[in-house]
C-alpha cells in the first residue's frame, strides 16, 4: 500500500510554460512523486478514470473546453471522486473564481502572478500538505 508520501500529481493546465515551470519547481524542491499532466478539464476528467490513489489535484482555472470551475463541478457531483483533494493556482485573481473554487471545497486557492518565491512556497505548501494531511485511499 502506498503511503501518504507517494502522491500522484495531477496537473491539470494548458500553458506549456507554466508546466515547464511546474516541473522545474518540483525538481528543485526535490519533490519526485508521479506528474500526470492534462491539457484541459477534458483530459484531467479522462485521468480520473484511471489515476490510482492517493492523488492530488492541481488545476487552472482558465482552460479550453473544460475550464477549472467546471471540472471541479463535476469532480465534486461524482461519487467515486468527490472526495478528491484539489488545489487551484491560476493566473485569475477574479473574486468570483475564488468564490466558486472555495464554494466546491479546494484544498487553496493560489496565484500564479509571482512564479519567483511566493511560487515556491506555494508548491512547497502543497508538498508539506500531503505529508501532514491523510489522503483518501491511503490505507
Amino acid at each position: 500500500m502506498p503511503s501518504s508520501r507517494e502522491v500522484t500529481i495531477l496537473l491539470v493546465e494548458d500553458d506549456e510554460v507554466d508546466i515547464k515551470a511546474l516541473k522545474w519547481a518540483f525538481k528543485k524542491l526535490r519533490i519526485v512523486n508521479p506528474v500526470e499532466v492534462a491539457r484541459d478539464g477534458v483530459e484531467a476528467w479522462e485521468a480520473l478514470q484511471n489515476v490510482e490513489r492517493p492523488y492530488l489535484i492541481i488545476t487552472d482555472i482558465n482552460m479550453p473546453r473544460m475550464n477549472g470551475i467546471e471540472l471541479l463541478r463535476k469532480i465534486r457531483e461524482s461519487k467515486e471522486l468527490r472526495d478528491s483533494i484539489v488545489f487551484v493556482l491560476t493566473t485569475s485573481n477574479d473574486e468570483q473564481d475564488k468564490i466558486d473554487a472555495y464554494d466546491l471545497n479546494v484544498a487553496g486557492y493560489m496565484l500564479k502572478s509571482d512564479m519567483g518565491t511566493s511560487f515556491m512556497r506555494a508548491i512547497e505548501m502543497v508538498e508539506n500538505y500531503w505529508k501532514v494531511v491523510e489522503l483518501p485511499g491511503t490505507g
